[in-house]
């Protein structure tokens, strides 16, 4: 069976830019310096994490963040972007790395996170990961 032949679109000014601002952005959230990373996103900027919750600035997903793991980064694997009216849509996949609070070292965490960018800054985040799959495997819980 023939793999699929996705059109790809040359990159322009815009995609590169929002690449580089979302890439920026990880960047410093995984250091974390959420004060950093707020520069890269908008005043209004919408943050939705898994299980929907929603958060305003950097500073509260660091702060969600510890209370899931001792520490956390990410091993970037892609960026997918797309060119919009107006905005451009960035996607970024990898998997997660870290240790959990009682020091148990976990890889291989998938994520997703998509980002509108718009005038130069991050508009809207969103995240999706394998964490809570991770956490009921952990406490022996089948759902």
């Amino acid at each position: 069976m023939p793999q699929s032949q996705a059109a790809l679109a040359p990159p322009t000014d815009e995609t590169i830019e929002a690449t580089d601002i979302v890439e920026r952005f990880l960047i410093a959230s995984m250091v974390p310096d959420p004060e950093t990373a707020a520069s890269f996103m908008a005043a209004d900027v919408a943050i939705t994490f898994t299980g929907g919750r929603k958060f305003k600035h950097p500073r509260e997903t660091t702060e969600f963040n510890a209370m899931r793991y001792k520490w956390v980064k990410k091993k970037m694997g892609r960026t997918d972007v797309s060119a919009g009216t107006g905005e451009t849509i960035v996607y970024n996949i990898g998997t997660l790395y870290g240790e959990w609070h009682d020091g148990t070292p976990f890889e291989g965490n998938r994520y997703v996170d998509r980002f509108v960018v718009r005038g130069g800054k991050i508009v809207q985040m969103d995240v999706w990961n394998d964490s809570a799959e991770r956490l009921l495997i952990r406490n022996d819980i089948e759902a």
